[in-house]
């Protein structure tokens, strides 16, 4: 049974492996095929053709969905928009059902206010976030999380409740093409804007929750914003410690040519999505019933990786490896021995490189990549929240 769910379900998740599709042999021949068609085309004569002029104002920046076919300009931003606003209304219906819902016995509900927002960027992008606060227990600290590649906040929704039952309030964003937010839906043009928007979104909850100790979660590529995000001093100075999940601190291609190619195809052909790249087969969870909750979440992305995205993720955890050193602030790393999609050896170099003296890991032996969607996902959430009251009490 549990086979034949896992040929039914996509399997991808976070910087997953189909980074390494991405830049396998095969879609390498196919981007080679494109070029040279591309060449060719341009070497033939513009035999009375008509010119068209290119616009370089701003209003001309515009988004394509996967769903969408190359056409006007006011078409694909139409496209685009059309599609953000339907996860928006996904995410916030989620939030206003669980409000609304009537609250019986020890629920954990009941000890929970749910509250979402809409928080502005710098470069004018809507970014959909929402808050758990405890209602019946004094607030000792916060958590603000980050969610990995794909997903959304609202799958943490759970954990979030269980901290609230601990005394502390939690956060999520949806970062830039994911959840509510704006953005083609899984798109990164630059994992360095979710970085920025991370930073802003921890200095507003820091600045609303004054005097009280605010902690960060992230899970795989939301790890790893959280971790460049903390390299900026401002930053650091109010973090009192992070939790990391799957970071995707080490994703590597499956030959090292590749690293060299894809800044070209990702500037190319930065939205083109490589349907090789869409491997099944890869669990991310043991648990069958929580792969039918993620893969059937039409807030969770199940398309092919554009390349764009794929690059951006290889650029990241590149940086990270390279400024492991300067890693001080207090961290707990939880991953997988069994995790295909980030490397559980990249946790154990950050973990021995990092400057950090209070720092601790656990490699769970043949878990997979999704900890907190685990059959053990209750012993894994118990260990983080201890982690956690440890260095509220010390």
């Amino acid at each position: 049974m549990a086979e034949d769910m896992n040929k039914a379900v996509m399997l991808t998740s976070g910087a997953s492996g189909r980074v390494n599709a991405l830049f396998s042999m095969r879609v390498l021949r196919r981007l080679l095929t494109l070029i040279n068609a591309l060449v060719m085309l341009l070497l033939l004569p513009f035999r009375g053709r008509k010119r068209f002029s290119v616009s370089t104002s701003p209003s001309d920046k515009i988004r394509i969905p996967a769903s969408v076919q190359w056409k006007s300009s006011a078409a694909e931003a139409v496209a685009v928009d059309q599609e953000v606003a339907a996860r928006r209304a996904i995410a916030i219906r989620r939030v206003m059902m669980q409000t609304a819902q009537p609250k019986h016995g020890n629920d954990s509900e009941a000890t929970s206010l749910r509250e979402f927002s809409l928080f502005a960027t710098s470069r004018g992008d809507t970014m959909f976030t929402q808050s758990w606060t405890p209602v019946s227990k004094e607030i000792r600290g916060i958590v603000v999380v980050l969610h990995g590649l794909n997903e959304h906040g609202d799958r943490y929704s759970e954990f979030a409740k269980q901290l609230n039952t601990n005394g502390y309030k939690v956060y999520a964003m949806d970062w830039i093409g994911h959840g509510g937010s704006d953005g083609l839906h899984a798109y990164v043009h630059s994992l360095n804007e979710a970085v920025t928007d991370t930073k802003s979104f921890i200095g507003n909850v820091v600045a609303e929750n004054p005097g009280l100790p605010c902690f960060c979660f992230g899970h795989s590529t939301g790890a790893a914003i959280i971790l460049k995000a903390i390299l900026d001093p401002m930053v650091e100075a109010c973090i009192a410690g992070i939790v990391l999940t799957s970071p995707a601190v080490g994703v590597q291609p499956s030959h090292p040519i590749f690293t060299v190619l894809a800044p070209v195809f990702s500037f190319l052909f930065p939205r083109w999505q490589i349907s090789a790249a869409n491997k099944q087969g890869m669990p991310v969870s043991r648990d069958p019933d929580a792969l039918v909750a993620k893969y059937s979440d039409p807030l969770v992305y199940t398309g092919s990786i554009r390349i764009r995205t794929g690059y951006e993720i290889l650029r990241i955890t590149t940086y990270l490896q390279r400024n492991l050193s300067r890693f001080k602030v207090p961290f707990l790393v939880l991953h997988g021995t069994a995790d295909t999609t980030t490397d559980p050896e990249a946790s154990r170099r950050l973990y021995e490189e990092a400057a950090s003296t209070d720092k601790t890991i656990k490699l769970f032996e043949g878990f997979l990549h999704d900890l907190l969607f685990e059959p053990e996902r209750e012993m894994i959430v118990e260990g983080i929240i201890d982690w956690l009251n440890c260095r509220i009490q010390g």
